[in-house]
């Protein structure tokens, strides 16, 4: 398991909530914009929700949510097992994770432009492998319970 999240760490991401509520659909879009143009990628998701937006505004309002909780991590424990239960059920694995922490960061950066500084680009990527970390032991419990 990862190491908590430092109190700097926390109040960065907690601090940029507003523009995640603001720009939150514009970073999720271009994180796929980037993400998908791995085509192996692209295939294990829902086009019709790409194209209608719902993925979209779906990963932004998960995203928001984490940074508005990220000192009440309990607060996300429902959310979290529905998104775990949607990761298997699409075949995410843990080697899906790098892939996306190189499109979301630099679509935070593409998006939020000089207000994404390195030190909030670097608090986001901890705040990423932190609940990156924790999404991954419980889908590989997840799919040893699928596998029994």
């Amino acid at each position: 398991m990862a190491a908590p999240l430092s109190e700097q760490t926390i109040a960065i991401v907690k601090a940029t909530a507003p523009a995640l509520q603001q720009h939150g659909v514009a970073i999720t879009t271009r994180m796929y914009d980037r993400l998908f143009q791995n085509e192996a990628v692209k295939a294990m998701f829902d086009q019709a929700a790409q194209d209608s937006g719902e993925q979209p505004r779906r990963l932004a309002g998960a995203i928001l949510a984490y940074a508005q909780n990220v000192d009440k991590l309990q607060n996300l424990d429902a959310p979290v097992r529905r998104m775990v239960e949607r990761h298997c059920d699409t075949g995410v694995k843990a080697e899906h994770y790098p892939l996306v922490a190189e499109a979301l960061l630099p679509a935070i950066r593409d998006v939020l432009g000089e207000a994404a500084t390195d030190e909030v680009l670097a608090a986001w990527g901890e705040a990423y492998w932190f609940l990156a970390d924790i999404l991954i032991g419980k889908e590989a419990e997840e799919y040893e319970l699928r596998a029994a």
